[in-house]
């Protein structure tokens, strides 16, 4: 029989919320402080991050700490300040994330584009969860570990997306395993894997190109494909046929919150379609066959 794990407490917990100063983090940070929870919001981008706090500071307890996810000793240094400073951790959202700069055919990604989206999607997550479980379990403290993935490779790839769409898959994988340790180790902690849905997102993934690092340009050439903006990307959707739901970020942060006070495993909303897709999936492993894709329409 399947562990289950009692509903953790928001009120009262110490969350800490990687790219959380933007877009669906920033959501999940008000999210949390409207519930009672004490925040530490770690991001990049230092401007942005103290724009957020003096802006949130009114909705609650709100600390922050300049973080580069990609680089273990700066998740490490984020770590030993939150619990040298608030002593413990409950909420552990490993949420940052950039694209890979507007994808291409594999054969024409750099090894850059791969170094890139890895070191802040893969690595980044791997980093977070080094730095901060064992922590947490020697705390003793109820717990949980909450990684954004993304329907795009966590479910079924986008082929013009291979690398972004890699690195989600490997991200939704990771949190699997992570979760069957947690529930057989541990008797108060596990993970859950967030699957941003509910529309079209209007976040900082669209321009994450303003943090790639100077080492990690790309010296080849590129794809001949550009990131576009979510204006971009909404108006080839509806010129595509496609009718376009801009998802609410706030609520959706709140959704997230409320899911992980439940502990489910699979955050996600509107799947219906994916379960289709999934099980299409299946049967064409099952007949050996390349499984189907997601399509986006263009």
């Amino acid at each position: 029989m399947e562990k289950t794990l009692e509903t953790i407490n928001i009120e009262g917990s110490l969350a800490v919320v990687t790219g959380g100063a933007n877009g669906i983090g920033k959501g999940i940070v008000k999210a949390l402080l409207s519930r009672g929870a004490s925040v530490v919001i770690a991001d990049i981008e230092e401007p942005i991050l103290a724009e957020t706090v003096n802006e949130l500071s009114p909705l609650g307890p709100i600390d922050s700490f300049v973080t580069d996810v990609s680089d273990e000793t700066s998740v490490e240094a984020l770590s030993q300040y939150v619990f040298d400073t608030h002593g413990k951790c409950n909420l552990l959202f490993n949420n940052a994330g950039v694209g890979s700069g507007g994808g291409g055919k594999a054969w024409q990604n750099e090894p850059n584009d791969w170094k890139w989206c890895f070191g802040v999607n893969v690595f980044g997550t791997a980093h977070g969860v080094i730095s901060f479980v064992p922590k947490m379990i020697e705390s003793g403290e109820p717990g949980h570990v909450i990684n954004t993935s993304s329907g795009d490779g966590g479910f079924a790839p986008v082929p013009m997306a291979s690398v972004y769409a890699s690195s989600k898959a490997a991200v939704s994988c990771f949190t699997e395993a992570l979760n069957h340790q947690l529930m057989s180790e541990t008797e108060n902690m596990g993970a859950s894997v967030f699957y941003p849905s509910g529309g079209l997102m209007n976040t900082g993934l669209f321009t994450s190109q303003r943090n790639r690092p100077e080492e990690l340009q790309r010296v080849r050439g590129g794809t001949g494909r550009k990131s576009m903006s979510f204006d971009e990307l909404k108006d080839l959707l509806e010129k595509a046929g496609r009718d376009i739901k801009v998802a609410d970020l706030d609520e959706l942060g709140a959704f997230v919150v409320q899911a992980v006070h439940e502990r489910r495993f699979i955050i996600g909303r509107d799947l219906d379609d994916t379960v289709d897709l999934l099980h299409r999936r299946a049967d064409a492993i099952a007949a050996f066959q390349c499984p189907p894709h997601h399509d986006m329409g263009l």
